[in-house]
C-alpha cells in the first residue's frame, strides 16, 4: 500500500500529480457543453464535472476551470445566458474527447471533431444532434471556490429530451440501455454495468435486524 501525506502529494512530478488527483475520485459524468456567443460562434467542449443539484425546481452544476485564461464555454455562457449539456455514449466518445483541444475561437468544435449542431424547440444554445440524452439550461448562478479559483456554474433546467425506451415508469433512467460512458481522471472513459437497483433506505428497519 503506497501512502501519501499532502507534502508527498505536493512534491510529486507534475504529469504524474495530476493524472493521480484526477482520478482519485473515481468515474464522473462524462457530458458535452454546448454554448455559443453574441456573434453567432458556437463551441462545444467536454466536461467529467457535471452534479445534481437540486430536483424540485431542477439545477444541474458544473465546475469551470479558473478563468484567468480565455474560456470560451464560460464567456459564451455569461453572454448569452443558455448552454447544453450532452450526454456522452460509447459511439461518441472519441469525438467527444477532441473537443478538449485548444480552438481558436472562430473555429467550432462541432466542424472539428464531426459532430453534429441542433436547435431544439427553440433553445438558443447548441444541442449535440448524436447525443442520446440532451438537457438545456439557463445561467442561474455562479459560486467561486476561493481555495483555487475556479467556479461553480449552476444552471437550471429549461429542456430536457430523453428516448422513452430508456425512461421507466417511475421515472428512472436506464443509462446502461442508452450506453453512456463515465470518465477516469482526464483522458480515459469506461462504461457502465448496473449492479442493482435497491429500495430507499430506512433507519428503523435496519435498527430493527440489529436488535
Amino acid at each position: 500500500m503506497k501512502v501519501f501525506n499532502h507534502s508527498d502529494i505536493l512534491a510529486l512530478e507534475k504529469r504524474y500529480r495530476t493524472n493521480l488527483i484526477n482520478k482519485i475520485s473515481g468515474y464522473k459524468s462524462a457530458h458535452l457543453i454546448g454554448t455559443k456567443n453574441a456573434a453567432g460562434q458556437t463551441n462545444l467542449a467536454v466536461f467529467s464535472s457535471v452534479v445534481h443539484i437540486g430536483a424540485n425546481p431542477p439545477y444541474l452544476g458544473f465546475i469551470m476551470r479558473p478563468t484567468s485564461v480565455e474560456r470560451h464555454t464560460y464567456e459564451n455562457i455569461k453572454s448569452t445566458g443558455y448552454f447544453t449539456l450532452n450526454m456522452i455514449t460509447a459511439d461518441l466518445h472519441e469525438q467527444a474527447h477532441l473537443t478538449a483541444a485548444r480552438f481558436p475561437r472562430e473555429n467550432s468544435e462541432f466542424a472539428a471533431t464531426g459532430l453534429t449542431e441542433a436547435y431544439l424547440a427553440d433553445f438558443p444554445a447548441p444541442f449535440v444532434e448524436e447525443s442520446v440524452l440532451k438537457i438545456g439550461l439557463s445561467f442561474a448562478e455562479e459560486q467561486l471556490i476561493t481555495v483555487n479559483q475556479t467556479v461553480l456554474i449552476v444552471g437550471k433546467v429549461e429542456q430536457l429530451i430523453v428516448p422513452t425506451d430508456a425512461l421507466k415508469a417511475d421515472g428512472d433512467l436506464d443509462l446502461e440501455a442508452l450506453n453512456t460512458v463515465t470518465i477516469g481522471g482526464l483522458d480515459t472513459y469506461y462504461t457502465g454495468t448496473k449492479l442493482g437497483r435497491y429500495a430507499y433506505a430506512k433507519a428503523n428497519e435496519l435498527l430493527k435486524k440489529i436488535d
